[in-house]
This record gives structure tokens, sequence and C-alpha cells, in this order.
């Protein structure tokens, strides 16, 4: 089956041909939506695609990690780590990515995307055979999203919202490969809320089609323990959303056949019409499924064998049902990743697989007393999850409440409480040496305060903090100290890196829209600790440099190498070598 998908822009051949050169001049915008694109071209794709668009995605990640914006980085880890689960072979490649992904998001604070990066932890577990570590990592997940949070301003509402959807329908995913299909169901229901007001197409048709997914194997569980009717209301459902999923379906990013229908080229909403209404009319749909697409998953291969077993003997080919039900699962002997479904499928074969026609009465009564104890366990699986959920909740409670202490409420970044345990362990530590200290102070703000209002003046420092933040290195510590200054340290630095480290932030707010720094720049002082220096001494030395570069008309930084002059102790406001915070004087 020919399979092409739409390029996100024209320029897309240019970037493939000439990566190194055409990279750099693409917007981070571009840099995602690729992502995008090549992770659901991915999904869909033969072993020797996947590698293909995996490479491209690498390339886009390494991109995206020199120029270091840090929401940036995480949407592409995330793309990285999701198209290696997608392929069986590929999944411990994932494992450093999904490392990174939940230390990145966790230092940035990036709470939906940290959230998402347990989603697919709890994926790769199930892909390992954990089913235990799957359960923690769904809890953690889901206690991060618990609350209602406040979306990120720096990627706007709509983004914001696209992201907290796709963390969503990720955990609603593990939930539904555990079997726990009522705690998805109201996951999946959030995130429907979310897509209904910023998704754009490929979204809309990736939630629904996940929504059919989960109720294709609810419906089949139901069907084992005899719930017939509520399995049958699953199935009408699921066909109900594979009609509604042609029309965003059609202007989604999938691979596909412009003129064919959804339910032809994606085996879970054809499995979904079939098992609403098996018969004959499904029965060439579902074999050129199973035989053209050779890039499905485990679960899409067992929904498709169902179904089409079911239209097999409802055409009289007892024999070719059992066939099929049996190749699958040869096939999938090995994987781990769907248990729920792979015993809903042997039991299909179980109940075919006789000489009569007709399964033994014994053979029903064992599998009926199987089924009742296996959901026994599943609702012992379920307490599991709520007891690890509300466990979770409390931890990430306790966690934001230690951070609150910590942590400056108009920017986000650390306050003096925290930059005081962080430099005290800084000089404790031999591998941090040697250390740079950084006053930073805001040129033209007492202006801003003046001209408009604190309110605006509020926006600027976020906007400086976030500029800061996002231009040091990753390892750096930045804390707001009061009022307009900042303080970085920046371990392993050498004074002169460090000077060049700071120019590039002082370049950065100097290059902000002017509606959005009001024209304030930065004066930055920067010395290096000495041996045994007290850390108030090396706090005086930078504010001492930070006045130098206010002297020599700010937008600058400034480093200090020697000992204070005597009109550097009158301006920095220095009383017999003790060091007085801003917001005291």
């Amino acid at each position: 089956m020919n399979r092409g998908c739409a390029p996100l822009r024209d320029d897309t051949a240019a970037v493939r041909e000439d990566p190194a050169a055409t990279l750099s001049e693409v917007s981070d915008a571009w840099l995602v939506g690729r992502a995008r694109e090549l992770n659901a071209a991915g999904q869909h794709s033969e072993p020797s695609g996947q590698h293909t668009t995996i490479r491209e995605a690498d390339n886009l990640l390494l991109e995206a990690q020199r120029r270091g914006e840090p929401r940036i980085v995480a949407q592409l880890l995330r793309h990285c780590a999701s198209m290696r689960l997608a392929n069986i072979e590929l999944t411990d490649e994932a494992d450093p990515l999904l490392d990174e992904l939940l230390n990145h998001t966790r230092r940035h604070g990036l709470e939906v995307l940290q959230a998402d990066a347990h989603a697919l932890r709890g994926k790769r577990a199930l892909l390992g055979g954990s089913e235990d570590n799957a359960l923690t990592e769904v809890a953690r997940g889901l206690a991060m999203l618990d609350d209602e949070l406040a979306p990120d301003r720096a990627l706007g509402r709509r983004s914001w919202e696209r992201l907290l959807a796709t963390s969503l329908i990720d955990l609603g995913l593990v939930l539904t490969q555990l079997g726990v299909y009522e705690m998805a169901d109201e996951v999946m229901a959030r995130a429907h809320q979310r897509i209904r007001e910023s998704g754009g197409p490929h979204e809309i048709a990736v939630h629904m089609i996940n929504r059919c997914r989960m109720q294709l194997a609810w419906g089949l569980r139901l069907e084992r323990v005899g719930h017939t009717e509520e399995a049958a209301s699953q199935f009408s459902t699921a066909s109900a959303i594979a009609v509604a999923v042609e029309a965003p379906w059609r202007e989604s990013l999938f691979p596909r056949v412009s003129n064919r229908s959804a339910s032809e080229q994606m085996p879970v909403l054809g499995a979904a019409h079939a098992l609403d209404s098996p018969g004959a009319e499904n029965i060439p749909k579902l074999e050129e499924l199973r035989h053209v697409d050779r890039s499905m998953h485990p679960r899409e291969q067992i929904l498709v064998a169902i179904a089409l077993a079911r239209c097999l003997v409802r055409s009289d080919h007892r024999d070719e049902a059992i066939r099929v039900l049996s190749e699958t699962l040869n096939n999938l002997m090995s994987d781990t990743s769907e248990q729920t479904l792979r015993i809903s499928l042997a039991r299909e074969l179980a109940m075919l697989n006789d000489s009569h026609g007709r399964p033994r009465d014994s053979l029903r009564t064992y599998a009926t007393e199987l089924e009742t104890e296996l959901w026994a366990m599943r609702e012992a699986r379920v307490s599991t999850l709520v007891t690890r959920l509300e466990n979770s909740r409390l931890s990430h409670k306790h966690d934001a409440i230690t951070r609150q202490a910590r942590e400056d409420p108009l920017t986000g970044l650390c306050n003096r409480r925290a930059l005081d345990d962080r430099l005290e362990t800084l000089l404790n530590s031999a591998s941090e040496q040697p250390l740079a200290v950084a006053l930073v102070d805001l040129d033209g703000f007492k202006g801003v305060n003046d001209r408009c209002s604190h309110a605006e003046g509020d926006d600027v420092l976020r906007t400086v903090a976030r500029t800061l933040r996002e231009t040091l290195r990753t390892d750096d510590f930045l804390a707001r100290y009061g009022g307009d200054e900042f303080v970085v340290l920046l371990p392993g630095a050498t004074l002169d890196a460090a000077e060049a480290a700071l120019s590039r932030t002082v370049t950065a707010v100097d290059r902000l829209p002017a509606g959005l720094s009001r024209g304030v720049t930065l004066s930055i002082g920067v010395v290096s600790m000495r041996p045994l220096e007290p850390a108030a001494q090396a706090l005086a030395r930078a504010d001492a440099a930070m006045y130098q570069a206010k002297r020599n008309g700010g937008n600058r930084v400034s480093a200090l190498s020697g000992t204070l002059h005597a009109e550097e102790r009158h301006s920095s406001a220095i009383d017999q070598g003790v060091w007085t915070p801003p917001d005291a004087r």
C-alpha cells in the first residue's frame, strides 16, 4: 500500500538534502511540527521506514538541543522516544531518551510533559512485561495532572492544551493496556475536552482512534465474564467512532491513500465495524489489512484477528477462522505488551477449536471459572492503582509545598533560601570547582514601573527570568535575590567561560521585542570564587563588578578578578566585608 503524508512545508526536501546547512534556519515551530509529522508516519511504517524517520527526528533533536529552548527540547525528546517504542526491536534505545525526558522536564518545571514522560515509561514497562512498574508510572503521571494546571504562557494556550491532551491520551492508553477501562475512559474524556478546544484534525483523529481501540478492548473483556449486552454496546460505540473519524482522518498527518476510507487503512477502525456487525462483507478488507499492513502493533493484530475470525465463522469458514487465530497467537507468543488482549485471543481460539463445532461443556465451565478469577485479579489491580495514585498525589502535593517554600512566586525561580543551600553545597564540592558567581541587575527597570504599572513591571521580570533560564547552561543555578536582581552560580566555569556565557544572556535580553522587555537590559557582574572565601564576600565582589558594568553604560558583563577598591566598596554598599541584600537597602 503506497502511503503519503503531506510535508509541513515545501522546504522539507531541502532540509533532508542538506540538514546541516538548513536546520539552523528553520523556526522552533517547524522543528516541533516536523517531529510530529515524522512520529505520525513512523507509527505506521515498515521497519526500514521507521529507521529513516527516526534518523531524521534525531537530527531535529540535536538542533533543538543546540538551541537550548527547554520546551522544544522536551517535545523532541518525547517524539524520538515514542517512535522507538513503536518498534519492538528499538525499545531499548528509548530508555535513555525517556530518562533524559523525565530529568529534563523535572529540571525545567514542565509538568505536563513530565506527566507524559511517566506515561511513556509506563508503556515501556509493559513492553518489558512489568505491569507493576507500569501501574507506578501511570499513577505518578495522573497525580501530576490531577489539579487544574495553569497554562504555560511561553507555549501559548492552544499548544499547551494540545500537550495536555497528548499526555492524557498516553496515560489512557497505558490504563487500557492494563485493563483498567473505567479509569481509562475517564482520562480519555478529559483529553476529549482539551482536544475539542484546541486540537487540529490530526489530534482529533488520534484521539478518536484511541477511544475506538479502548472500547473494543473493553468489549472483549466484558464478553469474557458473560456481560454480552454491555460488550455489544461497546462494539457499537466503537463502530460509531470509526464512522466519525473519517472527516478528521482526511486532514491528519497519518500516512494514507487519499481515495480509500480510514477503516480500510487503519486496522482498529476496520475491526470496529466487523466486531459490531460480523459478516462476509468485512472479510476482504480485514484480510488485506492483515497482509498489507505489516507494521501493525500487537493490539491491532489481535483485534483484526478476532474480528476476522468472527466474520469467517458467520460465513461458515470455521477452519479458516481457527487458522487465523492460531497464526496470530503464535506470532505474538513472545510479546508481553497486551496481556489482557492476548487472553481474549486465546479464549476466542479455545471456543472454536473443537471437532464438534462447539465448545465442550467442561471447557466452558473451566473458562468461566478462570475468567471469574481473572476479573477478581483485575479488581485487585484497580485497587493497587488507586492506592498508588493516592500516594502519588500526596507526594506530589508535598513536593509542591516544598518547592513553594524554595521558589520565588513571581518568576518561578529559586529564592534566597534555595540559593544559600545550593551555594553551600557547591562550595563543599571539589568536583564543582572552579565556581563563578554572578549578580544580575536590570537597567531601566525603575522607569518601567514609573511609566507603566507594577503589573507590567512584573511581566518584564518574568520575561527576563525566563530568558535567563533558557540561555544559561543546564547545570547553572539561577535565583531571584530580590527586587530586580538575580544571582547565577556557574559550577565548573572559569571566569572567562562564565563571562562568555553571561554575555550571550545579555545579548538575548537586548534582542527581546520591545513589547516584552519594555527596553530593559542587563548589567552583570561576575567573579570567580576563591579558596575558603565566604559566600557573602564573593557576592560583594560580584555586586561591585555589576556596578562597574552600570558605570560603563550597562547592557554588558563586567568580570572582576582582583580585590575591591574603595570606590567599589562604597557604590555596592558594603560595610566591613558584609554585603547588604538588595531588598534591605
